[in-house]
């Protein structure tokens, strides 16, 4: 069971006061001075919270019933149809136990949230999770939440565990091995099921990318593979595993996202979301049980791994805090496969779509990598701008989330209204990376926009820093960046070097947009092997 391994703790607590985000923390007092002056001025000018327009819930409530506006829409149309009505900032109403909430799709107010978000950011966390965790199965979790579920200095404290492991470039860096063996299984699993004559992959290729995500995050959290893309792939278990991953993201936005009574009364789809929890506890445990019995004590006591392996992030973080590594282990294999499948296939659309830039970057990759078998190092890695370009670019024509959220501790001045310090603010700035009032030319895939000293680029560039925020901001932003970062490097660079990759279809409406938004098309790729 996972409480076996939250029974032992080294903890860090005494540590923290001295060293939690110093980074975050450095100041300077006139700077400070000045800031306070002004926004004590703006707040006396400003328009009062309670002059913010909005729905009232009636309107929600109806909206989303049957013969509604917003019935059968998606969350997201439903945003995009109240902003219309309602302006770039409003109000949100509270619903069945949910606080009020502000919509903002002002860009220019980004970066005042983001500079009074303090040292401990807040935001609103994911509460049926907490409820699992505390609650459901507080027999199994012994008070221990990991990132998604806690707040304040709780957060701070695995935040700060977890950094030196999964943030440092350098770090993540040790794990290209890993996942350059996982990527040449996944070669040639595209050259097995690709139609002979057609060269194109089955519409069901989603369900092979989650299977490359899912095995490259167990190689780096647990340094085991599962064999999800051959060896085990039709095995009960591992159906279940991605079944029930699925079901988690789905089931989330239904009891999160949408108007729902759990806390109230608990309802059938809150039930199937808890037993879901409870099968991937059950199966990730499994998991982190067999890495745990291959990590063994040597006489001093020290942790040691496979000589020439590098240490996997489970027994990293267990020399840090046992309770930590184990629920981050977990935390990685539930959260870290949709949301990096469905970034690649948004990337993987728009080089298809551009063959110009396919070739571009195609060129670049020959320069390092002359032969198709050539290997990647972290060394050549440095040498590949236009790669990192392509997935930015990707990054900002597909977004794969809405955006993130805040709960300042200060009152703020949005949009020319007063926010009282405690609100929940949606900073939805993914909805306005295809609007053209803030990007130029955004319905076009343009790598260059990312390229400092391209001289065709700087036209395109974007001029608010806080508009494009695929992983977040400042010390919440996401902790998997450095991993998720290399592991599109390395894919996207060893598919382009081995295939000429096509889609013949359109990509209209390619995606649905729930808590993480999904592919909504089958994804028929055609891959033809490059003869250079």
């Amino acid at each position: 069971m996972l409480s076996r391994h939250l029974i032992k703790s080294n903890s860090i607590v005494g540590l923290l006061r001295s060293t939690i985000f110093r980074g975050y923390t450095t100041t300077v007092t006139q700077t400070q001075d000045n800031e306070t002056a002004s926004a004590a001025s703006n707040w006396k000018n400003a328009r009062p919270y309670s002059e913010l327009p909005g729905p009232s819930k009636y309107k929600i409530i109806r909206g989303f019933l049957p013969g509604g506006a917003f019935y059968k829409k998606t969350f997201i149309e439903g945003i995009t149809e109240m902003t219309q009505e309602y302006g770039d900032v409003y109000r949100f109403p509270a619903m069945f136990g949910k606080p009020e909430m502000v919509m903002d799709l002002n860009p220019n107010d980004y970066p005042i949230i983001f500079r009074n978000e303090g040292i401990w950011p807040d935001r609103r966390s994911l509460e049926s999770l907490i409820y699992h965790r505390t609650v459901h199965g507080k027999d199994c979790f012994r008070g221990t939440g990991g990132l998604l579920t806690t707040a304040g200095e709780e957060w701070a404290k695995v935040r700060t565990a977890v950094n030196p492991v999964l943030m440092q470039p350098k770090n993540a860096k040790l794990y290209l091995n890993t996942l350059l063996e996982v990527n040449d299984e996944f070669l040639e699993r595209i050259r097995h099921i690709r139609d002979p004559s057609t060269l194109e992959v089955p519409g069901d290729f989603h369900d092979d990318i989650n299977r490359l995500t899912l095995e490259g995050v167990v190689g780096i959290a647990l340094n085991t593979r599962l064999g999800m893309i051959h060896k085990n792939r039709d095995t009960p278990e591992s159906k279940l595993l991605l079944k029930e991953i699925r079901n988690f993201f789905d089931l989330t936005e239904e009891i999160e996202v949408k108007p729902s009574i759990w806390k109230i009364i608990k309802t059938p789809k809150f039930h199937k979301l808890m037993a879901t929890l409870d099968t991937l506890t059950a199966l990730c445990n499994k998991y982190i049980d067999e890495a745990l019995k291959q990590i063994e004590l040597d006489n001093e006591g020290k942790f040691t791994s496979e000589v020439g392996k590098e240490k996997s992030v489970l027994e990293k973080l267990l020399r840090i805090d046992r309770k930590i590594a184990v629920v981050m282990a977990l935390d990685m294999m539930m959260g870290g496969v949709d949301t990096t499948s469905s970034t690649l296939v948004g990337i993987l659309f728009c080089i298809a779509k551009n063959p110009d830039k396919q070739q571009k970057l195609f060129e670049e990759l020959k320069n390092i990598l002359p032969n198709k078998d050539s290997r990647l190092t972290t060394e050549n890695m440095q040498n590949l701008p236009y790669l990192r370009a392509c997935i930015k670019e990707g990054m900002r024509y597909h977004p794969i989330i809405a955006g993130t959220m805040r709960k300042l501790p200060t009152d703020v001045v949005l949009s020319g209204y007063r926010i009282p310090a405690g609100t929940d603010i949606s900073i939805s700035s993914n909805l306005l990376l295809r609007n053209e009032k803030f990007v130029e030319e955004p319905n076009k895939y343009i790598p260059e926009r990312w390229l400092r000293n391209d001289t065709e680029g700087k036209k395109y560039q974007l001029n608010n820093p806080f508009l494009f925020l695929p992983f977040g901001f400042g010390p919440r932003s996401c902790v998997g960046k450095r991993i998720v970062d290399l592991k599109l490097e390395v894919t996207l660079a060893r598919l382009v070097r081995n295939f000429s990759i096509e889609f013949n279809y359109s990509t209209e409406n390619a995606f649905v947009p729930k808590i993480v938004f999904i592919p909504a098309i089958p994804l028929k790729f055609r891959f033809e092997e490059r003869k250079e």
